[in-house]
C-alpha cells in the first residue's frame, strides 16, 4: 500500500529536498518507522524520546486531523495523503 506524505520545508533536509515522498504503512506509527528507514533522523524531529508525536507537529490524513481520529494508530489506506504540518505561533 502506498501513501503520499507531504513534508514541510524545515524537514526536507532529511528527504533530499523532496516535498512529497511515497511511503508504505498501515498506521501512522508504521509510516513513521518507514520514513525513518528512508530518511534517517526525521523521526526524532516528529516524535519525542518516548515515541509520542510531538505536540507542535500536526498530522493530517486526507485533510483530517489525526487527533480527532485514532491518533498515531490512525489506519492508512492505499492512496491516502498524510500531511505533516508544524504548528505556527506568533502574534
Amino acid at each position: 500500500m502506498t501513501v503520499k506524505v507531504l513534508i514541510p520545508t524545515p524537514l526536507q533536509k532529511f528527504t533530499n529536498n523532496q516535498a512529497t515522498i511515497e511511503c508504505t504503512g498501515s498506521t501512522i506509527v508504521e509510516l513513521l518507522d518507514v520514513l525513518e528507514q528512508n530518511c534517517p533522523g526525521i523521526k526524532k524531529r516528529l516524535c519525542d524520546d518516548q515515541g509520542e508525536l510531538r505536540r507542535f507537529i500536526n498530522f493530517y490524513v486526507n485533510s483530517e486531523d489525526i487527533r480527532f481520529l485514532n491518533g498515531k494508530e490512525t489506519p492508512l489506506s492505499d492512496g491516502d495523503e498524510v500531511s505533516i504540518v508544524p504548528a505556527v505561533a506568533g502574534g
